[in-house]
């Protein structure tokens, strides 16, 4: 069975579509098991890993008034960061990822408290993107790398949600005709 991220770039591939990745506390590893695909340069644009909290506004445009007043790790700074590097990197699809891996809480927010989102082609109005909450346990490694997992599989839900016939045909082929 192929990984989630080679499942993404496959289908990113056959709809002739590109993906753009904004990081914060995963720190580049969503970037990382994206281009350990094969074929991954045909879909992936970039990432931007906007660790600091100011980077989040000045490289992915979240408002600074939202991150003044709700901190980072917040369902809508996921919302715009996913929104933000879609545009700024010239992408069809956008995904983030912020929120508390340890050891100690952040923003009043405890460790494990994740939010994954994603922004696609349909979602140019405000509050078009995805975005899941997630209380996640483990220690720091463990709370990265399932929020790696979270958000590649938030994106393969908006992928499959919305081929086209043409593309399911493709896939019944390549699972025996039926």
């Amino acid at each position: 069975m192929n990984s989630p991220a080679t499942e993404v770039v496959r289908l990113l591939t056959v709809r002739a579509e590109t993906l753009a990745v904004a990081e914060s506390l995963t720190g580049g590893l969503v970037a990382a098991e994206i281009t350990a695909a094969p074929g991954a340069s045909k879909a992936f644009r970039g990432s931007v890993t906007a660790y600091a909290t100011e980077l989040k506004h000045e490289l992915l445009g979240v408002d600074a008034t939202l991150l003044a007043e709700r901190g980072a790790v917040d369902p809508q700074v996921a919302a715009q960061m996913a929104a933000g590097v879609r545009k700024a990197l010239g992408a069809a699809w956008g995904i983030a990822t912020t929120g508390v891996a340890g050891p100690e809480e952040q923003d009043g927010k405890p460790v494990g408290t994740v939010y994954v989102a994603v922004a696609g082609p349909d979602s140019e109005l405000p509050g078009g993107e995805k975005v899941s909450s997630l209380r996640l346990n483990g220690d720091r490694a463990e709370i990265r790398m399932e929020s790696v997992r979270s958000v590649l599989a938030l994106l393969l839900q908006e992928l499959a949600g919305e081929q086209t016939g043409n593309e399911r045909a493709q896939d019944t082929e390549r699972n025996g005709g039926f």
